[in-house]
């Protein structure tokens, strides 16, 4: 049976205890297992009932309990020798005693690391210093006590300090021809500090810039370091003291000067070195185009050729072009490459007149029948030849090639940068050298004929093996159905006739953008005595009042032409536009540049240059047309007003397109709540939960911490979370979560569709269905627009009302 725990004692475990051990302090008496308990003085317990109590310890003078322990001590434990460091196993023999107090004539020895506990990355350091070493340039004094020509010698060193273990090296770089042994001054490892503290290492808060250390007894000059140990310094809060200069070793001055001086010939002979101008300019080539005058082919055009002037070593080629059918062999060079001399050709020289050096024969009696000669430094007799260089060619210059006289007229982009940089030529004017070829003859086209298409009877006149006409594929591929949107632009239209029963027949024109094809559909009512469905085949349609038979291919209706209040003509059935869908009016809007009818800026400039002068009327008219002042007039009105301000010079499109900018959407759209039961519902059937993920996603790629991301980025990250929702739901929803600027507030948008935290419940009340023929059949309708906020159109107009 364990007895308690004295008054400031706890059950606390170390890593060294054992379960069910307590400290030697507690332990109960020698053969007093089993035996009640007896009382100690000044002990409150389970020995004597009775209040807690603390005692001094003088007062435990009960067998078995130690006196040598503090009152209040709570680490009884006995220290482990086998433990980690940096993530190793190891042995440590210079662990403290009981509870971590020193042992007598113990001292505790600070380790390499000067980073305190659980500070700084969570790997080992020789895993986050791994390959990261500081580099110090320093130097040291050497005494010389055996040479009078020297009293002291310095050597340069670079001392490395690896981050890693906090071991240093020391190393001197090797200098030719000094007689020393050079190389590693001291191995790799950890160095003590100078005593009194030769207990400690050396850590890099003991080096700084401008400073001396001791290495085992050798003083170091420490002058600079590199630029990341800079960097690295700053960073753990060492201040850096300005670089020291540099000493060199006067015996070593004093030694190479004089070794140049013996080794300076009193004759320095002339170097050609040609390798630094081959490395510079390696692989560039100028490049001219020339010609030849052949004084052998008079009736004839001249020669054209192609000359190179390689940079790297001044050498020239030349190359022809034949033309086709010219008769002459194709070889592969006029002139292979090689230095050009400019006075080509001369009488050929005797050999060896043409060398680099010329030397002399000394006078007197040779010795063991050796001759003695010395170089000719005036370079008496020697032959000097003229070559082409660079700054001998420029267009319009003429080069002697051997005996034949050729002009350069004209060169390439990177000749004339070479020029312009170089000698600050700036007139590169080419010459004119070819005979301009005669005008061809104009190809007339027959007229059509009848047979076929415009476009297949065309080609049969381009080539005598007849073609099918090349269809715009790329017209195709851009603007072919892809995803949600059809590229089809739907008009509803009527027939523009005096017969009574063809004034109520409803049309759907489409007009496809892939090919600026038209298909016209006739839409069904009952009882009309008319049956519905396909008008007009698909196919394009030309534009009426144009000539059958000629030779200038026939204008064809464009997506320019269409827009509601356009009058077309299609095969001699006039029709009326009179309304589009939402679709169209967007994709018009969109791209107003294409469709002036639909640009809002073109429409407002126009309608401001009718209204400038009658700026109080028009408030007037207003004031009156709104007495409840409610800022918001009916459609109906305001096309009124346009068409009376106007007087015609207004279409429909362009009444829509302005009513559209400044009108109230119908509040008949989907409602907010159900969309979001919809989505909710959705996701629920395909157990959808990651929303907390969603979130995290989201947060990531909000950079700017702003909680808002644009539309397209929140459209992505859903799909690439497979979001079990439909296109035109999400993107639906994105709109209606969206700000002015495109911005979707993500938390929100997220907590909304979480079925989990957020559900939604929308009762929705069962109306009666509609009959069929009033159902929308692909008939597109007015845009949802009830009223129009006229004071934005006002200000807009004449500026903003004092």
């Amino acid at each position: 049976m364990a007895l308690p725990l004295l008054p400031g004692f706890s059950r606390r475990r170390n890593v060294s205890d054992r379960p069910g051990r307590l400290p030697p302090a507690l332990l109960p008496c020698p053969g007093a297992a089993g035996a009640a308990p007896k009382a100690v003085p000044g002990v409150a317990g389970p020995f004597l009932p009775g209040p807690q109590v603390e005692a001094p310890l003088g007062a435990l003078s009960s067998p078995g309990l130690s006196g040598g322990v503090k009152i209040g001590g709570e680490n009884f434990h006995r220290s482990q020798i086998c433990g980690y460091s940096n993530n190793v196993r190891r042995l440590f023999e210079d662990k403290p005693g009981i509870g971590g107090e020193l042992l007598p004539g113990q001292t505790l020895k600070i380790t390499s690391s000067v980073f305190p506990e659980a500070v700084g990355s969570s790997p080992p350091s020789w895993i986050a210093f791994d390959k990261q070493v500081l580099c110090f340039d320093a130097y040291f004094e050497e005494e010389v006590p055996e040479k009078h020509q020297e009293l002291y010698r310095i050597r340069h060193c670079k001392i490395y300090f690896f981050l890693e273990d906090d071991t240093i090296q020391v190393t001197e770089p090797v200098v030719k021809d000094s007689g020393i042994n050079q190389g590693t001054i001291l191995r790799r490892g950890l160095v003590p500090l100078p005593p009194p503290h030769e207990d400690q290492f050396y850590t890099m808060y003991h080096f700084n810039i401008n400073t001396e250390i001791t290495l085992y007894g050798r003083k170091y000059k420490i002058i600079d370091c590199d630029l990341y140990t800079k960097n690295f310094l700053r960073k753990i809060g060492i201040k850096l003291n300005p670089p020291a200069s540099r000493p060199d070793d006067p015996y070593t001055t004093e030694r190479q000067k004089r070794y140049l001086e013996s080794t300076n010939p009193f004759h320095p002979y002339e170097r050609f070195d040609t390798l630094k101008q081959f490395l510079e300019f390696d692989g560039q080539v100028l490049g001219f185009s020339c010609v030849w005058n052949d004084p052998e082919l008079q009736l004839s055009d001249p020669r054209e050729l192609v000359l190179r002037y390689y940079l790297s070593d001044d050498t020239i080629d030349i190359r022809e072009i034949l033309p086709p059918n010219s008769g002459r062999d194709v070889v592969p060079f006029f002139l292979k490459r090689d230095k050009l001399p400019k006075n080509a050709p001369t009488a050929p020289y005797h050999p060896g007149t043409i060398t680099n050096y010329t030397l002399l024969n000394v006078l007197g009696k040779p010795e063991r029948n050796k001759g003695y000669y010395i170089r000719d430094v005036l370079q008496t007799g020697a032959v000097h030849q003229e070559f082409y260089k660079d700054s001998d060619l420029k267009i319009g210059a003429v080069i002697n090639v051997w005996g034949r006289q050729i002009l350069l007229c004209d060169c390439d982009e990177f000749t004339k940068e070479h020029y312009r940089k170089k000698y600050g030529i700036v007139d590169f004017t080419p010459i004119e050298y070819k005979t301009p070829p005669p005008p061809k003859p104009e190809k007339i086209i027959p007229p059509y004929n009848g047979f076929g298409s415009e476009e297949d009877s065309l080609s049969s006149c381009k080539s005598v093996v007849v073609q099918a006409p090349h269809k715009d594929y790329r017209q195709f591929l851009v603007k072919d159905r892809y995803g949600m949107d059809s590229f089809i632009l739907r008009y509803a239209a009527k027939l523009i006739t005096d017969i009574a029963v063809d004034k109520d027949r409803k049309f759907i024109i489409s007009y496809f953008l892939s090919d600026d094809t038209i298909s016209v559909f006739e839409y069904a009512e009952r009882n009309s005595g008319i049956a519905g469905g396909k008008f007009l085949e698909r196919s394009r349609i030309k534009k009426p009042g144009q000539e059958l038979f000629k030779s200038e291919p026939s204008e064809y209706y464009q997506a320019q032409d269409l827009f509601v209040g356009a009058r077309v003509c299609f095969h001699g059935h006039n029709f009326l536009l009179v309304d589009a869908d939402e679709y169209t009016f967007n994709y018009m809007e969109k791209n107003a540049n294409e469709f002036p009818m639909a640009d809002i800026c073109a429409v407002f400039n126009k309608l401001k240059s009718m209204t400038e002068s009658g700026a109080k009327e028009i408030r007037k008219t207003f004031a009156v047309t709104d007495p409840e002042h409610t800022n918001v007039i009916g459609y109906d009105t305001f096309r009124n007003w346009i068409v009376s301000v106007a007087g015609g010079g207004f279409s429909e499109h362009e009444i829509m397109t302005l009513g559209r900018h400044y009108g109230i959407r119908d509040d008949s759209q989907t409602d907010l709540l159900l969309l979001l039961s919809m989505a909710q519902e959705k996701l629920k059937k395909n157990a959808f939960e990651n929303f907390e993920q969603l979130v995290t996603v989201f947060l990531y790629n909000d950079r700017e911490k702003c909680g808002l991301l644009p539309n397209e980025t929140c459209r992505t990250i859903f799909k690439s979370f497979k979001l079990p929702l439909p296109d035109d739901l999400l993107e639906t929803l994105l709109a209606r979560f969206e700000d002015n600027q495109k911005q979707v507030d993500y938390k929100k948008f997220v907590h909304a569709l979480n079925w989990r935290e957020n559900q939604v419940r929308v009762f929705v009340e069962e109306k009666e269905q509609p009959k069929r023929e009033d159902i929308w059949n692909q008939l597109p309708r007015s845009p949802p627009v009830t009223g129009i906020r006229y004071p934005p159109l006002l200000d807009d107009l004449f500026g903003k009302e004092e």
